[in-house]
């Protein structure tokens, strides 16, 4: 290699080197970390909002376009946006990644050097080097032996040098933010892998049924492990409990985890806010529906025709309906409405009069035919969910929240100096300046009368200076 091939590349490396740390000064820059955490806060916010994971008609009916919320929000923008899955969106994921390399460079450029710092034993040797710190004193008599154990009391590690000696205590104080910045790119880490390897599905399924999870509206690129294949989830029994007025009280489902052998895993009875968790997967209570009724015309077999929710207008609630024929070429029929699982049900004639109201287990006699409504099948709503980052996240929840009480701890440090008949104390602290005026002067009076009782006739001036 020629020396100007060498030149050149001292020179290239050079011009790298200072490249990188600029690029790494400007990742580290505190606004623009700022900026992202806001950026995220807000997107957050609105992923909470604006309903995760539904229908296109579902958008369509509650964001339209005409009027649009706030004027411009409308179904076409969040499908447009990815904001009805906003925690998976190739952008929002990308501000993890730009927050996460900011907290990096962070802690390698500013936290670590100044824990680095703060590690280092520092000694000071002349008298001027007192001045500049922020509580200082200056006094007249004064000794290391009376010092160092006032010192120890206090819980400081000391370190002496010939006439200069150097304290410091609190040093998990500095050690805090570095553990606040790991804690959240835990979290961050744990919030993508989540994305990647999670997965969200919706299930309608009614009381005896058995099902896979096959109804996913979301999944991450490596969510196919996390998805079952190897066991089902049977639904014993599905019911709701009413109040005295006819309102819901609460809705239940007794749910089964079974192998492909029909060998039960586990069971359990769910409801609101009390999820079955299995092998990685939750299943949450959220909504419920009529899937079917029974009926028996005259003395036939027992038939199970399915029922379908209805559109209503305006607070009619909800409503499902079902047709049954009363001839064998469907040339009649009725149609049977219920609104809930009490047991009443609603007959309609052909010409949609209200032709009766039977209970469960009543008959009715219609177009000549005695019909029996036995039973009405219910079929719970379940909210099914993975998401392997979530142990990450919460370990990263309680890392930070251990990083913040650290942080709290202040750093203080004290330095004193023996030149001739001049004794020199001073310190500064990174947190809570009023307890470390007070400690230090509280040291400075306990030299004081420790000078005293050793020579009544000696004579102590000290000055503190605030600078």
């Amino acid at each position: 290699m020629t020396r100007s091939d060498s030149s050149s590349t001292l020179q290239f490396s050079t011009l790298l080197s200072s490249s990188l740390r600029r690029l790494a000064a400007t990742v580290a820059n505190l606004r623009l970390a700022i900026i992202l955490l806001l950026a995220i806060a807000l997107f957050s916010i609105a992923g909470t909002v604006i309903e995760q994971g539904e229908s296109i008609r579902f958008y369509q009916q509650n964001y339209p376009e005409q009027p649009a919320l706030f004027g411009f929000l409308s179904w076409k923008v969040i499908l447009t946006l990815g904001l009805n899955h906003v925690y998976s969106t190739w952008w929002y994921l990308s501000l993890l990644l730009l927050f996460g390399t900011s907290l990096t460079a962070c802690t390698f450029t500013r936290q670590l050097p100044a824990l680095k710092a703060a590690r280092n034993w520092k000694i000071y040797q002349q008298p001027r080097q007192f001045a500049k710190l922020a509580l200082s004193a200056e006094l007249d008599s004064g000794s290391f032996n009376s010092l160092i154990p006032l010192l120890q009391k206090r819980g400081y590690k000391i370190f002496q040098q010939d006439n200069a000696l150097y304290a410091r205590k609190g040093i998990v104080g500095r050690i805090g933010p570095i553990v606040v910045h790991a804690a959240m790119l835990i979290i961050l880490a744990g919030a993508i892998w989540g994305a990647f390897t999670g997965f969200f599905a919706q299930e309608m399924v009614s009381s005896g049924s058995i099902f896979q999870v096959k109804n996913i509206f979301e999944a991450g690129p490596l969510a196919a492990p996390q998805i079952p294949q190897d066991w089902s989830v049977r639904v014993n029994r599905f019911w709701i409990d009413y109040t005295n007025d006819g309102s819901i009280d609460q809705f239940y489902s007794d749910l089964s985890v079974i192998d492909n052998q029909g060998e039960e895993l586990k069971r359990k009875t769910i409801y609101v806010n009390e999820p079955l968790r299995y092998d990685g997967v939750t299943f949450y209570q959220t909504t419920w529906g009529i899937a079917a009724v029974k009926v028996r015309l005259n003395n036939s077999p027992v038939f199970q025709l399915p029922m379908a929710q209805l559109n209503v207008k305006g607070n009619g609630g909800q409503i499902w309906g079902t047709w049954v024929p009363t001839k064998p070429d469907l040339s009649e029929g009725v149609s049977l409405l219920a609104k809930d699982l009490q047991g009443t049900v609603l007959v309609y004639d052909r010409q949609g009069q209200l032709a009766s109201v039977v209970r469960i287990g009543q008959s009715v006699e219609i177009n000549g035919i005695n019909l029996t409504v036995l039973d009405l099948v219910g079929s719970t709503g379940l909210q099914i969910k993975a998401d392997p980052g979530v142990p990450i996240v919460y370990t990263g929840f309680g890392l930070l929240m251990l990083g913040v009480i650290m942080s709290y701890v202040s750093h203080s440090q004290i330095w004193a100096l023996e030149q001739g008949d001049r004794f020199y104390l001073g310190g500064r602290t990174n947190r809570a300046q009023v307890s470390f005026e007070r400690e230090i002067i509280e040291i400075i009076e306990q030299l004081q009368e420790k000078a005293t009782s050793r020579s009544d006739s000696q004579k102590t001036d000290f000055i503190v200076s605030n600078t």
